[in-house]
């Protein structure tokens, strides 16, 4: 079985929501912090090309709105690769590679369906 790895920051509310779903499910899983092991630009691209820009980036947080508008505009896939490496805190959270696929964010019903 592929393992599964759920990417996010530590001290994030919706991270902190998901470890703790997965805790109680049983569910084995590495977790991997933006914060001390960085934006993989190749992960990145594999989840912008399978999600879509616009479920990976996210446009709600301080640092999309603190961006200048040449960065905010026109973004593409190879753009928001980039912009999501340099700003990990700007990747929806969390992210979950499993064996079943790829989910991002943290829906609860969503989740138990991928993962009963």
């Amino acid at each position: 079985m592929a393992e599964t790895v759920l990417y996010g920051i530590p001290n994030c509310d919706t991270v902190k929501k998901a470890r703790k779903w997965l805790d109680a499910q049983g569910v084995d899983y590495r977790f991997h912090d933006y914060k001390k092991a960085g934006a993989d630009p190749a992960k990145l691209a594999t989840w912008l090309d399978a999600a879509g820009v616009d479920t990976v980036l996210n446009r709600r947080g301080t640092t999309f709105r603190k961006l200048s508008d040449a960065d905010k505009a026109d973004i593409d896939a190879a753009k928001a690769a980039r912009l999501l490496e340099d700003n990990p805190s700007m990747i929806k959270r969390p992210i979950v590679e499993h064996e079943g696929g790829l989910l991002v964010g943290f829906k609860e019903d969503e989740w138990s369906a991928h993962f009963s």
